[in-house]
């Protein structure tokens, strides 16, 4: 081994300070990037352009909130206790930039420290100065309480109906449950066996794409906790506005309870829902069962095929219809049954009604997913409560949008999340003065003349 080196060598020997003199601070933020050359020429990314945004349609929300009066009517109707001479911002300008960024893809309230200055944003929510920090934003969600979240949901009942131009025939309420996993300790989460994580359990209520109602729940409760006395809201306030329309409930088994059923029959309301199998249900079906097996076995065909029958639970008061699914594939077979009131050939019914719901099942993923509705982490079950339905609320904007103007259209039936890409989500420039604000959008964006169709269509005539 070579000679020891001495530890006072490594002693790095800093120069004496006076008493008011101090290092100087390194600036560690990287303020450029250089990517490798094209053509001889200097790749260099930095973030000094100036006023520009990556949120140009944002516009489109400002024009689809103002053509439905959505912002001004939530904000209406929720109190406003702060100091009014110390605050800011209203709250007007703070429900538009939640719900605004929500629905531009902008999940979180930190994102909003420097979203505020974004000048696009600003002027949709028609501000021309910063808008509210992310404190703010906290402080004002966590405000929040059960008489908010009910109002909320009153305006969007009245949002509903006010979309219609006419007495609809017949509307079809879908209700459904889904679980929103949690990961601290915030007030009302509970572990679910099914699910396999600690969750709530919020309730949806859809009419075709429009949403009604988003209900946050605890997850230790049976998932058709409550839907009976949302469904009879509903039906009331519904039947207020056309005493004569057609009222069809349709859920998943979770929802096929007696009473609910019951209720739907003497209040003339129609419905179709699932019902688990059982055995006494497999055991009148089994002839059904073992002729679809046999020809199965003979023709190496699948086999559906749908027959009812009249059946009644310990727990019923009557009997009721039926309508058994009878499949048999390579894989078994596979009965499936739903329970109606509904006059119809069984295989209608099943097929073009009841299987319709699951296209239910992608507005709540667009819900979810698209538009964070599961972004619910804060501790207080209220504020919770609110972040869901501000997103329902952003979902009302980007539905509206879509159902409005883009009827007849490439993007007619788009998934919210591809609605943002193509129409919110481009490039502008924005130049301001006391006169004028210009946004100068992406002159390469492929779906200009769409853009200009949608913003005359969100137009109030």
């Amino acid at each position: 081994m070579g000679e020891a080196i001495p530890v006072k060598s490594f002693i790095i020997q800093l120069p004496r300070l006076h008493k008011r003199e101090e290092l100087p601070v390194t600036d560690c933020t990287q303020r450029s990037f250089d990517f490798p050359e094209v053509k001889k020429r200097v790749v260099e990314v930095n973030f000094e352009g100036g006023e520009i945004t990556s949120d140009g349609g944002v516009m489109l929300l400002r024009q689809a909130d103002r053509l439905i009066g959505l912002s001004k009517a939530v904000s209406s109707v929720l109190e406003d206790n702060r100091r009014q001479t110390s605050c800011k911002h209203d709250g007007l300008s703070l429900l538009r930039q939640r719900i605004y960024g929500l629905a531009s893809g902008y999940e979180d309230l930190n994102d909003h420290q420097k979203l505020r200055h974004d000048c696009a944003i600003q002027t949709a929510v028609e501000r021309t100065e910063p808008l509210a920090s992310s404190s703010t934003l906290c402080r004002w969600e966590n405000r929040s309480d059960s008489l908010a979240a009910w109002r909320i949901h009153e305006v969007m009942v009245e949002q509903f109906i006010a979309s219609f131009d006419g007495v609809p025939k017949e509307l079809i309420l879908d209700f459904d449950a889904t679980d929103d996993a949690v990961h601290g300790k915030q007030e009302g989460r509970f572990f679910h066996g099914y699910y396999d994580h600690y969750c709530f359990l919020p309730l949806y209520v859809f009419c075709h794409d429009q949403l009604l109602v988003s209900y946050l729940r605890p997850s230790k409760i049976d998932g058709a906790k409550h839907a009976w006395a949302i469904l009879s809201l509903l039906v009331k306030r519904l039947r207020k506005a056309w005493p004569e329309v057609h009222i069809i409930f349709r859920g998943d088994s979770g929802f096929c309870r007696h009473k609910m059923l019951t209720w739907c029959e003497r209040h003339d309301v129609g419905y179709i829902v699932g019902i688990a199998k059982n055995q006494r249900l497999n055991a009148m079906t089994a002839q059904w069962q073992q002729k679809a097996e046999s020809h199965f076995e003979q023709t190496s065909e699948k086999v559906r095929q749908f027959y009812e029958l009249s059946y009644a639970a310990k727990s019923w008061h009557q009997p009721r219809r039926i309508i058994a699914k009878i499949e048999h594939t390579d894989k078994g077979g596979n009965p499936r049954y739903v329970v109606t009131n509904l006059t119809g050939e069984p295989q209608h019914l099943y097929d073009k009604l009841y299987c319709a719901r699951g296209d239910m099942e992608n507005r709540i993923k667009e819900q979810q997913l698209a538009l964070f509705a599961d972004r619910t982490s804060c501790h207080y079950w209220w504020a919770n409560q609110f972040r869901l339905l501000l997103s329902s609320l952003a979902y009302i904007l980007l539905e509206t949008i879509r159902r409005v103007a883009l009827k007849d259209t490439e993007l007619a039936h788009v998934y919210v999340n591809t609605l943002r890409l193509k129409l919110i989500k481009i490039g502008a420039v924005i130049l301001r003065n006391t006169r004028r604000i210009r946004l100068l959008l992406a002159s390469s964006c492929p779906y200009q003349q769409l853009f200009f169709h949608v913003a005359a269509k969100l137009t109030p005539g």
